[in-house]
């Protein structure tokens, strides 16, 4: 985890100059792929194993698509896709009206609202993918303070980026907003689980 932080809080502070471009990148994908070992290392189960496979397609979407964005974006997708197996293998019993409300909320809002603001269909279908792994994330038995709003906060930050698309000067206040955001619904979604997994186990 420090590790994964330390790579995260480098990346953000170096991201502008200092490093040439390809120690840069790899910088960026180490903060997610480090959390892909914490999750690996701390929890030998089936569900860790989804677990730091989701974020190992991160963290190599993270690098990707500082080259090539539509491959970048189609492994994001796959952690999307990855998440939602997970937490759909470990629904919510009982869920409050407003719990479902805010899970149809996140399953319509992500596609819907990517696509009006950025105009483009393939932003929707992957807003698509995104409203799933939050609502999926909201409605699952992982702590809705942190597993829960770790996928909103990944909706976000995606927000963000997809209100910049297209704008000739993108927002500097967004641009600053956007990687802390998405790191910390990668952390908090990553020791949401594992920890919770772990209490689980020695209860």
């Amino acid at each position: 985890m420090l590790a994964s932080l330390t790579a995260a809080v480098a990346w953000y502070a170096l991201r502008d100059e200092y490093l040439p471009g390809v120690s840069l990148i790899a910088l960026k994908g180490a903060a997610a792929a480090l959390l892909a070992v914490y999750a690996m290392l701390r929890h030998p189960s089936t569900d860790s194993r989804i677990l730091s496979l989701a974020l190992a397609f991160g963290a190599a979407g993270d690098m990707a698509i500082e080259l090539w964005e539509p491959q970048g974006g189609a492994l994001l997708i796959g952690e999307h896709l990855l998440l939602v197996w997970l937490f759909l293998l470990h629904p919510r019993v009982a869920p409050t009206a407003s719990q479902r409300a805010a899970a149809i909320a996140l399953l319509i809002g992500a596609p819907v609202i990517s696509y009006l603001l950025s105009g483009m269909w393939q932003v929707g279908l992957y807003g698509l993918a995104l409203g799933l792994m939050a609502a999926s994330a909201w409605s699952s038995s992982f702590p809705r303070y942190r597993v829960g709003i770790g996928g909103v906060l990944f909706v976000v930050s995606d927000w963000l980026i997809f209100a910049d698309l297209g704008t000739p000067e993108p927002s500097s206040l967004r641009s600053l907003l956007v990687w802390p955001l998405y790191y910390a619904a990668q952390f908090l979604i990553a020791t949401g689980v594992i920890q919770t997994l772990y209490r689980r186990e020695n209860d």
